[in-house]
C-alpha cells in the first residue's frame, strides 16, 4: 500500500512535531496490524530519524484490565504472538520503503508503566494518536512518567480497525483489502485465521 493512498484515506489532519526528533517511540497492540496502524507507523517515522515501534500487551500473562478499553484485554482480542506482531510490524515498514536500520521493534507493556524504560530510552519523542479515552489515558500516563510526547493526530473515527479485521476473518468475509500484504502474508504463514475462528467454535 502506497503512503499516498493511505493519506487519502486519513479522516483527519496529521500535526507534525517541531524539528525531527533522533528517536520517535510509537506503540499499538497490532492484533493484527492494519492499514491505519500503517499509516500512524509511516507518521511516527517521518517526525524521527529512528523509530521505536513498541508493542503493547506483549505478553498474555502480563495484561492487566483497563476500564478505559475493556475489550482490549481479552483473548479474542489478541489472538496474535508478540513474535508474529514483529514480523508484521517488519515487513509492513520494509515494504512501504523504511530502511531496517531506521527502525527497530520492542514489547511495550504500557498497562506497567514502571516498567517501559526498560524497553525504549527516556529521551525519545513519544508519539501518540488519539480517538477516545483510551488514547487520553495513554497519553496522560506517559506525561505521568515526564516523558516529552507529541500528538501526531486526533480524530473522531479511524481508517479501520484491529477488531473488525478480526471480525471479518471470523465470518469469513474479506479481509485483505484491510492489512497491508506482509500483515497477509503473516496471517496465512502462521494460520492466524484459522486460529480466530476456532476460538470463536
Amino acid at each position: 500500500m502506497a503512503t499516498d493512498q493511505l493519506i487519502v484515506s486519513a479522516v483527519g489532519p496529521w500535526s507534525a512535531p517541531p524539528g525531527v526528533a533522533p528517536v520517535g517511540v510509537i506503540h499499538g497492540r497490532f492484533q493484527p496490524l492494519h492499514l491505519g496502524h500503517l499509516e500512524y507507523l509511516l507518521a511516527g517515522k517521518r517526525a524521527c530519524e529512528t523509530l521505536i515501534v513498541g508493542i503493547t500487551n506483549p505478553d498474555p500473562g502480563e495484561i492487566v484490565f483497563e476500564p478505559s478499553d475493556p475489550e482490549r484485554g481479552k483473548p479474542a482480542a489478541n489472538p496474535c504472538t508478540y513474535y508474529e506482531r514483529h514480523l508484521m510490524i517488519e515487513g509492513a515498514l520494509l515494504d512501504s520503503g523504511i530502511e531496517p536500520t531506521a527502525f527497530r521493534i520492542a514489547p511495550f507493556p504500557h498497562s506497567h508503566p514502571d516498567r517501559l524504560l526498560n524497553y525504549v530510552p527516556k529521551d525519545a519523542l513519544f508519539l501518540l494518536t488519539i480517538y477516545d479515552a483510551w488514547g487520553e489515558t495513554k497519553l496522560r500516563r506517559l506525561a505521568d512518567l515526564q516523558l516529552k510526547t507529541h500528538v501526531l493526530w486526533r480524530r473522531n473515527s479511524k481508517v479501520t480497525s484491529g477488531s473488525e479485521v478480526r471480525r471479518r476473518i471470523l465470518t469469513n468475509e474479506s479481509w485483505e483489502d484491510l492489512v497491508p500484504p506482509a500483515v497477509a502474508r503473516v496471517i496465512r504463514q502462521f494460520a492466524i485465521d484459522e486460529r480466530i475462528r476456532a476460538s470463536a467454535s
